[in-house]
């Protein structure tokens, strides 16, 4: 399972990973209730970046948390989940009202799909503690000291033009010291629009890594190359291995700086019974990994447990081929798992489930 990764050739002993974004108080109906029906929520607490933190830190890599939150109850709560599961929150900020004027931690409300019914998701989160504060005279350069990697997402810096400002500070600061950095492009219609996104990511681009969830649409923009036929609306959502193959070697082409591409493809067969695979652009090559069906318990953060998946994969050197298939088992394994994150400890019993065969013809 061991291979050589060129990418982390200089950070292969010991990894120190941070992770910047929101974290959000979760509330869910239970038994799958809807939400106009509900007299009580379960309460937890995520948001993309955090659920990654959780999973490594879970899976023994030494990880970080930097998010703004209100100082009072329930921002120190949710600081209190993260380092109830070894997440270092050290550089987190508890914010004053003088700060963040709204002082208050964003909220998303969660109705569980079942059988023929998909799940809902409602968000509470505008003039959150993170989106209010004035990162301007924030020294990122302190906060990146001693990591060896940094991952964003294409989330928090649509919560504001402060985030904005702060992701490509900080991916632009994490280069400059010879970081690892990774970003998922999750594209959130509600927070603002494709062109808004694409515009914005595109930017983000020439300084990463390792890209996740890449949808063309919004991550590039050149109007010579690719609005041209089919291209114009994008990627498709279930694509063959020959399409994948031609999208990563467009991306590689057009930004050199790539060193991996990786996205999920989900087949939903109802609200309760889905499917995933995943395609992986890496050392040249586009790798498909097995297919995973499995019954759902809590979908939210299946896109966040395969990134972490990988991440993990490639800090421990597996071949591309257990990266691609470990990142799957990752994300299979959470569905089955309440709450955002994948709360796995055992990395053997991921890779126990992607060496099982689940191949399943439909």
């Amino acid at each position: 399972m061991v291979h050589e990764n060129p990418l982390l050739k200089e950070n292969c002993n010991s990894h120190r990973f941070l992770t910047i974004g929101e974290i959000m108080l979760r509330l869910t109906p239970p038994n799958y209730e809807k939400i106009r029906m509900a007299s009580n929520f379960e309460a937890s607490y995520g948001g993309s970046e955090a659920n990654i933190a959780l999973a490594l830190a879970n899976l023994g890599i030494d990880s970080t948390f930097f998010t703004v939150v209100p100082n009072n109850s329930l921002g120190k709560s949710a600081v209190r989940m993260l380092r109830s599961n070894d997440v270092h929150c050290t550089p987190v900020i508890l914010s004053t009202p003088e700060q963040t004027p709204t002082h208050r931690l964003g909220t998303y409300y969660l109705e569980t799909g079942y059988g023929i019914r998909s799940s809902k998701v409602i968000y509470d989160r505008k003039n959150s503690a993170i989106a209010e504060y004035d990162f301007c005279s924030y020294d990122f350069d302190a906060l990146l000291e001693g990591f060896t990697w940094l991952h964003l997402s294409g989330i928090t810096p649509a919560l504001g033009a402060n985030c904005r400002d702060m992701i490509l500070r900080c991916l632009k600061a994490a280069k400059e010291k010879g970081m690892i950095t990774s970003f998922d492009g999750n594209f959130r219609s509600t927070l603002w629009t494709w062109e808004e996104a694409r515009d914005f990511c595109t930017k983000c681009l020439p300084y990463v890594d390792v890209l996740f969830g890449i949808e063309p649409y919004h991550l590039w923009k050149d109007e010579t190359d690719h609005s041209k036929g089919d291209w114009k609306d994008g990627m498709p959502f279930q694509p063959d291995y020959e399409r994948q193959d031609e999208i990563f070697q467009v991306f590689a082409r057009q930004y050199p700086n790539l060193k991996c591409i990786a996205r999920h493809v989900r087949y939903a067969h109802s609200g309760s019974e889905n499917s995933l695979k995943a395609y992986m652009w890496y050392e040249g090559h586009t790798f498909e990994s097995r297919l995973f069906t499995f019954h759902i318990l809590d979908r939210v953060g299946g896109g966040d447990a395969f990134a972490s998946g990988l991440i993990y994969a490639m800090m421990n050197h597996y071949r591309p081929m257990d990266m691609v298939n470990f990142a799957v088992a990752s994300s299979a394994l959470k569905h089955t798992i309440r709450g955002d994150a994948n709360i796995t400890d055992d990395a053997a019993a991921i890779r126990n489930l992607m060496n099982m065969n689940y191949d399943i013809k439909r």
